[in-house]
């Protein structure tokens, strides 16, 4: 089955061979299947070994020279570990770049907690103008991905993971996707919690929306998909109640409830399977069942 992560090589790599402004830049991880490209392209596919600093800090440098950058590492390499380069050498110097991670929360549970990045998101969320995209499948990661590379000079997030849905969604960035219509409240599902909340939300009568693309948060078809009752809960792939401040500036205007749904911030230091660390966080299906219904009660 493929990954989102081979999706990534196989779309940057026909990126890199048809425009001629992007750059890849990476810094080991992934670096044995790009070979091919970084052969046909040695002045823009550029490892900078195992120094995330310089990874952002050349995206800096590339895109000041109008160029497109695309760097790649873990989330916990690519957002944590650099983000003072991220905040100044993009951020600061108003300059964009692609930043796509692999390993996500909990991808590789053997890793340890030095390659877990929960917090990524609500990281990023301290800078403005970032656009996060959290993709469920291989197919909807080509079409964020083939987006951000043509999305101007901004600064574009996009967070792979080997944790997927079974299948494909019509995505649009920057869209909520309504999955199924209810009139007792909207379950937020991001990215690849979509098969969880779709199961555990079986037979009640709640809206789900997909959302593959989180930042810009859609308001407007969040406010379009709720009925009388103006409860929401938001089930995401990382920290617990991360989009929670974008859903109450949504619904600033009416009396509305959300429960946020997600990692936990104490560290579960148990490291197991991916499913083992999603039934540890309460995000299987039947444990989202229970606490869905009792907060719609």
């Amino acid at each position: 089955m493929e990954t989102m992560r081979e999706r990534f090589v196989d779309v940057t790599t026909d990126l890199l061979d048809h425009d001629p402004r992007l750059a890849l830049l990476l810094a080991d991880i992934s670096a044995d299947p790009f070979a091919p490209a970084a052969r046909r392209h040695p002045d823009r596919v550029v490892n900078v070994g195992i120094r995330e600093q310089l990874l952002i800090g050349a995206a800096g440098g590339m895109a000041l020279a109008g160029m497109r950058p695309i760097a790649h590492t873990f989330a916990s390499f690519l957002v944590e570990r650099p983000f003072e380069q991220v905040k100044l050498d993009l951020g600061h110097q108003g300059v964009g770049a692609v930043l796509v991670s692999a390993a996500g929360s909990y991808d590789w549970p053997a890793g340890g907690r030095t390659h877990m990045a929960p917090g990524d998101v609500a990281l990023l969320d301290t800078l403005p103008g970032w656009t996060v995209h959290v993709p469920g499948h291989p197919d909807e990661a080509e079409t964020l991905l083939r987006h951000a590379a043509a999305d101007g000079d901004n600064p574009v997030y996009v967070r792979l993971s080997n944790h997927r849905n079974a299948t494909a969604r019509p995505v649009e960035p920057g869209r909520f996707l309504p999955v199924r219509r209810g009139r007792n409240g909207v379950v937020l599902a991001v990215g690849p919690m979509l098969d969880a909340v779709l199961a555990a939300t079986e037979g009640l009568d709640v809206t789900v929306l997909y959302a593959a693309t989180v930042r810009p948060f859609d308001a407007a078809g969040l406010r379009a998909a709720l009925g009388e009752r103006a409860d929401v809960v938001l089930v995401e792939p990382y920290l617990a109640g991360t989009s929670a401040g974008q859903v109450n500036e949504a619904l600033a205007d009416r009396p509305h409830r959300v429960l946020g749904l997600g990692v936990p911030r104490e560290e579960h230091r148990h490291y197991g399977s991916v499913d083992e660390h999603l039934t540890a966080y309460g995000l299987d299906a039947a444990a989202l069942r229970e606490r869905i219904a009792a907060f719609l009660r």
